[in-house]
């Protein structure tokens, strides 16, 4: 059999396409043929032509006998799951067997939050504290300790998606009802006021052989309040800046990546220390990808599948103007009439890319995760402040009218 790799691809809302795009091709390059493993009822146009399989994605037993068939057909070089979810799986997939790559035990790492913040502790780098939420009495004393509001998610969530800022007692005993009998499903932490930060890195053989630190234009966790933005900072780093750089590179290899990708977030404090937020161990969310792909001329999936397949292999980035993303998003809620497109967006000036996901026709309701927008586009400047005013320019230009 020729060899071959897998792909784990969820084909949702044109999130992950692109990437899914890069590593075919990245694979086919160097003489590797992809094989596509879809959620159940999942079609992907962009992988006709290639082997497909199907399993529910969301049960861990449903992928790895979905794997071992694949396996027993195809000769299986790498596991690349494009999603936060199928990371855990996908390591469980590679050791039962004998896959390289990320195993369950570094995989943790990346995925709960628990194990998470911990191991960051045993390796000397801050975290916000915690507690377990084992009774709502628990969560109460640990809020006054450290003082409201706290946070409470999941603790292998993405996205924000069912997390929670509570600003005092009576917001807790709200989301404690909300939470019901999964609280065993969650974690507690202190809200860490700073500027919050985020790396985005390749590795190879635990070596740093791409790395790109950008700012955040907003809280993560205020994505109902403001659109989701980032710049890079590429030019002149402060110490500060450098120093966060330096404890992403003990984080990741203290959490035992070998080679892959990460996102990883920190935040700055006011008196210049770092607190350690996450790490995932794939490439960064929403429009992050394209956003580096339009300032170093790299897509950081299909350099992740390069890097596996060649140890030879070297990111050919460039530095360029810094660049910023934003997400699109909307007040309006009902049936789109009206929507700007992408091709519009681009016209403006300083706009290098954009994608608009919804269409007329689409049904906008109140967003659930951070990432439940409409799209988003990538512009550059000459440095953050000027990236952050032509933020407001295409936001302003941005239109879309709804009907109930």
């Amino acid at each position: 059999m020729n060899p071959s790799i897998l792909v784990v691809y969820r084909p949702a809302a044109g999130r992950y396409t692109a990437q899914f795009r890069s590593v075919v091709a990245a694979a086919a390059e160097l003489g590797v043929a992809s094989v596509v493993l879809l959620p159940t009822g999942w079609e992907a146009p962009e992988a006709d032509g290639l082997p497909q399989y199907h399993a529910d994605l969301d049960d861990t037993a449903a992928v790895r006998a979905a794997v071992a068939t694949i396996v027993a057909e195809h000769r299986i070089e790498r596991i690349f799951p494009l999603f936060e979810g199928d990371v855990l799986p996908a390591s469980r997939a590679r050791r039962d067997h004998g896959i390289p790559g990320l195993t369950p035990d570094q995989a943790l790492n990346f995925r709960d939050k628990n194990v998470m913040h911990r191991r960051a502790e045993e390796l000397g780098v801050r975290v916000a504290r915690s507690c377990r939420p084992d009774t709502v009495t628990a969560v109460a004393e640990f809020a006054e300790e450290v003082g409201y509001p706290v946070v409470i998610k999941p603790y292998a969530g993405w996205a924000c998606g069912n997390t929670y800022r509570v600003d005092d007692r009576a917001g807790l005993d709200r989301v404690w009802g909300e939470m019901g009998d999964d609280r065993h499903e969650y974690r507690v932490e202190e809200f860490v006021r700073g500027t919050e930060f985020h790396v985005d890195s390749l590795f190879q053989r635990g070596e740093a052989v791409f790395e790109q630190l950008s700012q955040y234009t907003y809280s993560v966790l205020e994505y109902r309040d403001e659109p989701g933005g980032t710049i890079s900072r590429k030019h002149d780093l402060s110490a500060r800046e450098q120093r966060i750089l330096e404890l992403n590179a003990v984080v990741l290899r203290g959490f035992g990546l070998s080679t892959g990708v990460v996102h990883a977030e920190f935040f700055l404090l006011d008196d210049g220390e770092i607190v350690f937020g996450e790490a995932g161990a794939r490439a960064g969310g929403g429009s992050i990808v394209p956003a580096i792909e339009a300032g170093r001329g790299i897509n950081l999936a299909g350099e992740w599948c390069r890097l596996e397949l060649d140890p030879e292999h070297r990111p050919a980035a460039r530095l360029g103007p810094e660049v910023g993303t934003e997400y699109l998003s909307s007040g309006e809620y009902g049936k789109i009439t009206a929507i700007t497109s992408a091709a519009e967006l681009t016209a403006l000036e300083g706009v290098v890319d954009a994608d608009v996901w919804k269409r007329v026709g689409d049904v906008l309701a109140p967003p659930t995760a951070s990432n439940d927008v409409l799209g988003w586009y990538v512009c550059e400047g000459v440095d953050f402040e000027d990236v952050k005013a032509r933020f407001k320019t295409v936001r302003d230009s941005f239109r879309v009218e709804t009907e109930a």
